[in-house]
């Protein structure tokens, strides 16, 4: 079935397919169980409009519902990952606005990011060149990161006298590469190359840029073929444990351990090692 709005298709108990989705502002395919998210203005090295912001947020939040998703990579076109937000159909309209409008941007900005962790698919993403901007924030919000050696990540929001707190990088970039480095890239909004950023810990690892969609949508089909709600638990508890303290977060492991351990996965991969045989999840 087709969808003219680009709406998925509704299940009953509002669980959704998103194999049919039709793309307005970005490009969307699936491959089995993966979905392939690509920013397409390649031209303009793949920047963000306020449309592509939108639909992004509304097709992350479509995600928590999507049965036939397992996994999704995000990528750009051309040798770029994403330039940030475009400085004409952005920029400039931004200086036009007055507080409320401009409060109304930034809380959808940032809604783009609760939707890509709120989702339970691991989130890949293929970083190639340019990574700039609110770009590096759909990098950073992504759960994993594959990059290449000429990838150019800057978070260079200080560079046109904003601060480096945008879109949630304050908490998440020290998180993941420590304060000290996370307060420099902010606050100069200098380049991090590809070889930098693996060696901090930005990128998982560095791929050839021939190779990168590939081997981002290999491991994305590794994922999709594990036990994807264990996946999606993990994601979750990711995330909730930031506020926690060690002793809350341990007993919401093990509650939310209990509750895979309900699965029939969990069941399945019991009966494949006393049978010797590689388990075949299924996600339930």
């Amino acid at each position: 079935m087709k969808h003219l709005s680009g709406k998925p298709h509704t299940l009953p108990g509002n669980r959704q397919e998103l194999k049919s989705y039709q793309a307005r502002h970005i490009s969307y395919r699936m491959e089995g169980s993966v979905a392939q998210i690509t920013l397409n203005r390649p031209e303009r090295k793949n920047p963000l409009t306020f449309d592509s912001y939108a639909e992004l947020r509304e097709l992350f939040r479509d995600l928590v519902y999507a049965d036939d998703v397992k996994a999704v990579v995000l990528s750009g076109e051309g040798g770029n990952f994403c330039s940030g937000g475009d400085v004409h159909d952005i920029i400039g309209p931004l200086t036009q606005l007055d507080m409320p409008g401009l409060l109304a941007f930034t809380r959808m900005t940032g809604d783009v990011i609760k939707a890509m962790r709120a989702c339970p698919q691991p989130v890949i993403a293929a970083i190639d060149g340019i990574c700039a901007g609110a770009g590096a924030l759909l990098a950073l919000g992504s759960d994993l990161r594959l990059g290449t050696a000429r990838s150019k990540t800057a978070f260079l929001f200080s560079r046109v006298g904003l601060a480096g707190c945008d879109m949630g990088a304050c908490a998440m970039l020290p998180r993941m590469i420590g304060q000290g480095r996370a307060s420099e890239l902010l606050m100069t909004g200098r380049v991090m190359g590809g070889e930098e950023g693996e060696r901090w810990g930005f990128f998982n690892r560095l791929c050839e840029p021939d190779a990168l969609q590939a081997e981002a949508t290999k491991l994305a089909h590794d994922l999709a073929t594990g036990p994807t709600f264990a996946h999606g638990m993990t994601k979750k508890m990711l995330q909730q444990e930031w506020n926690m303290g060690v002793d809350e977060a341990i007993e919401a492991e093990a509650q939310a351990q209990a509750i895979c351990m309900a699965t029939n996965d969990f069941h399945r991969a019991y009966h494949a090692f006393v049978a010797k045989q590689k388990p075949v999840f299924e996600g339930d």
